[in-house]
């Protein structure tokens, strides 16, 4: 019997990591293995070689959107897809203060917050596939997304870590 690891079978991964696993790549080079029969912009698993350096960034939130709304509401942050682009451009922008690109992040690990009792998942996918599965960056990270009772700011729907390679 296979257990289920988020959504995908302990077979099929495997089975795809037999597969996919014996991509041509150069020595020392990240590989990344797509989900099979998907187009849903994470990857199954990505193989980082020893040789490379690994960049560990703290999980980030939100910048205030609206500087006049109570900085512990969500008028001051926006909506979820809103926050989730503030937080990769700060990313982004930390990533480049290392010589780094959005390109090198293999890891992403997600917190979020639902609003009256949901997750607007739609709202986080448009943010994330701004940055991550387009043609200018086709790169994808493994990628958890949690659903958290809260974070420390009411206001603050998502969090985000992630962790890069250095080429």
């Amino acid at each position: 019997m296979s257990k289920l690891i988020s959504g995908f079978s302990l077979s099929a991964v495997a089975m795809s990591l037999m597969l996919f696993g014996s991509a041509q790549a150069a020595e020392g080079d990240v590989i990344r293995h797509k989900l099979p029969d998907s187009d849903f912009p994470i990857a199954l698993a990505v193989e980082v070689p020893a040789n490379k350096t690994v960049v560990h960034l703290s999980g980030q939130v939100p910048n205030v959107i609206d500087a006049t709304a109570d900085p512990n509401s969500l008028q001051a942050y926006g909506t979820l897809e809103q926050q989730t682009v503030s937080i990769l451009e700060s990313i982004e922008k930390i990533l480049a203060s290392l010589n780094l690109t959005m390109a090198d992040v293999y890891r992403m690990q997600v917190f979020l917050v639902a609003e009256e009792g949901k997750v607007d998942f739609a709202g986080f996918m448009k943010g994330y596939s701004q940055f991550f599965g387009t043609q200018e960056q086709a790169n994808l990270p493994v990628r958890s997304a949690v659903e958290v009772a809260a974070l420390v700011n009411p206001g603050w729907l998502i969090e985000i870590e992630v962790s890069a390679v250095r080429p």
